[in-house]
């Protein structure tokens, strides 16, 4: 047989071009338009409707960046228009769709005239239901409203090339958009069906190898189809051309066909290359879509994964939100992920990772009656090690992530597995080897899922998650077409609509020995977002530590005294506002300049709001009087004061001694001596104890080193291993001494290419650390700087801490995965040692770190830790982190892990220092360094119970007791959601607490009062 393979292939794309596709909607007619211009920010439905309208032609230009347009279609539908069955009446509006993805350029939703939404307009989804606008339709009248949304396009096909259209002030007044066709038009309801056959089969004919007969059985099939059919008639002949296609459409899968659970999905990031305020319309939009589709397809799941945005949307659109709920109640719109946002989980520290869940899932319990069992993370940079852990307190039961697939070098090994974290919990897990959280369940990309899966033979089940994201409007009812066609279809895997939870019963079942995985998902890719935009960093560190404070205080003040009120809803309203800057595109940095913009204010609020909180708390127990008290927030002691008290502090009395030597100094306090030479470099960090020198013979310490950086994608995400190669030293222009006494300061002054800096090395009596303080007048473009540490230490790993413990990394890089690992993320301190001696550098805003090791040729080791300070990334906000920023840093040499916490609390919480008349005793003690209070507040549910959450802090076995300071009823163990649960290892007392804890355990005590 002569292959004529091309030839009927080619006829087919031009018979659906041509033929196919304009006969869906084979006659329309236009509408009448007229707009009205929202001055500046979007304003309510209601008052919008109220405006002047001005008659607007269809193809005019319109949108200024960021703005938006009212648009009223007004119009009739055509007499005998809908009378077919097979035939339906519907709104198509085009706002001038470019050729980028739907999410990223002009978006719209459909309003009736008494001010509730009808759906959203996006490029790939562009009709309104004649029956879903309203009482006006049955007269044949059409008056309806679109509020278009002029969001510029900011990928720019994906250049990464500098922009100014971040930043509402620098957008310019450029109209970006020009309207398409608005008309009304009849659709063809045979020949969209035939469409959709078409789709699913040529979709899937591509996917076949050239040697399987069923490849060509489709391709007859088709060309079957194309025969029955009159080009010049398509709708007379299409219900012969879906007969031609019948049995080819009918054949069932193969038995050994993968199973596929699709569940719809609509990932909206809850701010990126647009506003938290677009975010919103984004939601509404979205979620509009979503339930007009349920309503025609009542098998149709969907998974909405932020409490937070549902809040937004009960909050903004209150119609909408009861809509949800309703579909929530038959089991459509379903809840999944169980955390405020689909957060970052490098950066966040661990209450606020545990807060996540808390007020996620306290959201979807109080809102809908629905527990979240699978925390839903596709699209966040890496994942914690310490995730596992907090995931299970907050009573969930999998994971489900899919950004690794985007690793560089590596590829992970499983798409199912166990995933183990810190102390040993383990999750079950699942990449979906689709790929994708965006598909369209195409051939392409059911097929890719089959072939990806990495587990064949011992699992066959993975997850589809389907449907447009980031505003582009969802799922479609062409997606659920190709789902139904694909139920049960030969080639393909099989198909079925379902949920989250569908899936991980599903998987559960079928893969009982589960390989596993130990120890971080470090994502191969976008390690920058833990330097980019340095303000949005130090915010987050900032309000992680007052929220402390503030609840630690708070909670005391209200136990002590029964006239103080716990003001729990403004600490909740401040919780959810920073949990929302700690969504994986505002923490990690990877935002817009006015998402950045807008977090930098929030941070101001929320320390304000916060303070506020504090003072009115200390106050009432501090009470009236003269007398200095320190306030110890850590949970060590600090100068006599004992942790979560306050008290008349001792410190050391006696001086420290500076020498000038060879154009530098030497500082020492008589624990440890540290002399800084004559380009403000610390050349030796020596500890009395021991006699022990910590910085290497051949790098000295605080070293500012200015690399470039010029990624090859993904500016604010990236920073390529190659950064490496080009390196400049500072330019240090002076060394002199700002002053002696109890607290030693030298100050340097250098520049940094075009950026003054000034640093003051300072070493207080009594102080175990030398602190390091770094200003910096940041002028540079593309550039990374960072701070190092040469050290005498042989370390193979470091230690670097993370939620509730610490997570170790090789230094060597014997393998792929660990040269992979270049830059790396550390919270509040980073450690490395060997037997019998470490170093630990703590820091006050840095997230961004590496190690590395050389052997000298005097046969000793050189440890280098490096501190990133700043990044220069140019898209997609071109002025990050211009302007003056302060970091401060400590390394203390002689210390362990224990030392190492301490330092890392010492640094980021400083004492404060206030009047009073009388101390403050603790709410808690605790018997046992190894044992860290995290938190202590008051209990969620307003009883006025005490909640304390701890953890073991060296990854050590470690015994405690914590005893509470106040009449006590009882103790009990609860989850992150303070409910009751058995925890092995802790036996609760009355008012006091035995504690044997595992390596990085996690504990939630309630003590009722």
């Amino acid at each position: 047989m002569h292959d004529d393979r091309g030839i009927t292939e080619a006829r087919l794309d031009r018979f659906i071009k041509d033929r196919l596709v304009p006969a869906i909607y084979a006659r329309s007619t236009e509408l009448e338009l007229s707009a009205w211009d929202v001055p500046d920010e979007p304003v309510p439905a209601a008052e919008a409707l109220g405006q002047n309208f001005e008659p607007l032609a269809q193809g005019s230009a319109w949108g200024r960046g960021w703005s938006t347009k009212w648009i009223r279609l007004q119009g009739s539908v055509p007499a005998g228009w809908g009378k077919d069955p097979q035939r339906s009446v519907e709104v198509l509006v085009d706002l001038g769709f470019n050729g980028q993805g739907p999410g990223f350029q002009c978006e719209g939703i459909a309003w009736r005239a008494d001010g509730t939404i009808i759906k959203a307009i996006s490029p790939k989804n562009l009709h309104i239901p004649l029956e879903l606008i309203g009482p006006d339709t049955h007269s044949g009248e059409l008056n309806l409203y679109v509020e278009a949304a002029a969001n510029p396009d900011l990928t720019q096909a994906w250049s990464f090339a500098p922009t100014n259209l971040g930043d509402k002030a620098t957008v310019g007044e450029e109209l970006r958009y020009r309207l398409g066709p608005i008309v009304v038009a009849e659709r063809d309801i045979t020949v969209w069906e035939l469409a959709q056959d078409v789709d699913t089969l040529r979709s899937l004919m591509h996917e076949l190898p050239m040697d399987q007969p069923r490849r060509f059985d489709i391709l007859r099939a088709l060309e079957a189809m194309m025969d029955r059919m009159d080009p010049e008639d398509v709708s007379g002949t299409a219900t012969a051309g879906r007969e031609a296609l019948k049995p080819v459409l009918s054949q069932p899968a193969n038995a050994s066909a993968h199973n596929i659970v699709a569940t719809g999905h609509a990932h909206i990031d809850s701010a990126w290359l647009w506003p938290v305020r677009e975010t919103i319309r984004k939601c509404a939009r979205t979620f509009s879509n979503v339930v007009a589709l349920m309503d025609e397809d009542p098998n149709f799941v969907f998974s909405c994964s932020s409490a937070q945005q549902l809040s937004w949307i009960k909050e903004y659109y209150p119609e909408l939100f009861a809509r949800i709920r309703e579909k929530v109640d038959a089991g459509q719109f379903i809840p999944v992920g169980g955390m405020w946002v689909e957060s970052d989980t490098n950066m966040p520290g661990g209450e606020a990772m545990a807060r996540q869940f808390v007020e996620g899932k306290g959201f979807f319990l109080d809102e809908f009656g629905v527990e979240c069992r699978e925390a839903w993370l596709p699209d966040s940079f890496g994942y914690s090690a310490a995730l596992p852990q907090i995931v299970k307190a907050a009573g969930s039961r999998w994971f489900l992530t899919q950004k690794i697939s985007w690793n560089q070098t590596n590829k992970m090994p499983h798409h199912t597995f166990s995933w183990e974290g810190i102390d040993g919990t383990r999750v079950f897990t699942h990449f979906p080897p689709v790929d994708s959280y965006n598909s369209d369940l195409g051939g392409r990309d059911l097929a890719h899922a089959q072939r990806n899966y990495r587990d064949h033979g011992r699992g066959n089940t993975s997850l589809v998650p389907f449907g447009y994201g980031d505003g582009g409007g969802g799922p479609t009812r062409e997606m659920l077409a190709a789902a139904h066609r694909a139920e049960d279809l030969e080639g393909s895997p099989k198909v079925q609509l379902g949920s989250a939870r569908d899936f991980f019963e599903m998987a559960q079942d079928e893969y009982k020995n589960l390989p596993v995985w130990v120890g971080e998902m470090y994502l191969e890719l976008h390690r920058g977002t833990y330097t980019s935009q340095s303000n949005t960093k130090k915010g987050n560190r900032r309000s992680e530590h007052l929220l402390r404070e503030a609840e630690l205080w708070a909670a005391t003040a209200s136990v002590r005294h029964h006239d103080y009120t716990y003001p729990a809803e403004e600490l909740k309203r401040l919780w959810r506002l920073v949990l929302l800057q700690q969504f994986h595109d505002i923490l990690p940095g990877s935002s817009i300049a006015w998402v950045h913009q807008d977090a930098e204010r929030n941070y101001a609020a929320i320390e304000r709001d916060l303070e506020a909180i504090i003072a009115a708390a200390t106050a009432k127990m501090l009470g009236e009087g003269e007398q200095q008290f320190l306030l110890n927030a850590a949970p060590h002691e600090r100068d006599g004061v004992p942790a979560f008290a306050a008290a008349r502090p001792i410190r050391a009395e006696e001086a420290v001694q500076v020498q000038e030597l060879d154009g530098g100094y030497v500082l020492d306090n008589g624990l440890i001596r540290a002399q800084i030479n004559a380009e403000g470099q610390v050349v030796s960090l020596l500890e009395h104890r021991t006699g022990r020198e910590a910085i290497s013979p051949d790098a000295p310490g605080n070293r500012l080193e200015l690399f470039r950086d010029t990624p090859n994608q993904w500016d604010a995400w990236d920073i390529d291993e190659f950064y490496r190669h080009n390196v400049t030293a500072a330019d240090v222009r002076s060394v002199t001494l700002e002053r002696g006494g109890w607290d030693a300061v030298v100050v340097v002054e250098a520049l940094v290419g075009k950026s003054p800096v000034t640093q003051r090395i300072s070493l207080a009596a009594g102080a175990e650390s030398l602190a390091i303080t770094t200003s910096v007048d940041w002028q540079e473009k593309e550039k990374l700087l960072k701070l190092a540490f040469g050290l005498d230490v042989r370390a193979d790993r470091s230690a670097s801490e993370t939620q509730f413990g610490h997570v170790f990394r090789p230094t060597h890089v014997n393998t792929s995965w660990e040269a992979a690992k270049f830059e790396i993320c550390a919270h509040r301190w980073i450690h490395v040692g060997e037997p019998g001696y470490g170093v630990a550098i703590s820091n006050s805003a840095s997230y961004g770190h590496d190690v590395t090791r050389a052997v000298r040729e005097d046969g000793g080791t050189t440890t280098t830790v490096r501190l990133s300070l700043l990044r220069a990334p140019q898209f997609p906000d071109p002025q990050a982190d211009l302007g003056r920023h302060e970091y401060s840093v400590t390394i203390r040499p002689g210390a362990g892990i224990a030392e190492a916490v301490e330092e890392g609390y010492r640094t980021n919480l400083v004492p404060r220092v206030l009047t009073g008349g009388r101390e403050i005793e603790p709410l808690f003690t605790v018997y046992n360094q190894a044992v860290v209070v995290e938190a202590i507040k008051l209990a969620e549910d307003s009883s006025g119970d005490v909640i304390v959450r701890l953890y073991e802090s060296l990854g050590e076995r470690s015994s405690g007791v914590l005893t509470a300071n106040f009449p006590a009823a009882a103790a009990a163990t609860v989850d992150l959601l303070e409910r009751p649960i058995a925890v092995p290892g802790v036996n609760c007392g009355k008012d006091s607490v035995e504690l044997t804890l595992r390596p990085f355990q996690l504990v939630t005590l309630r003590f009722s009062r």
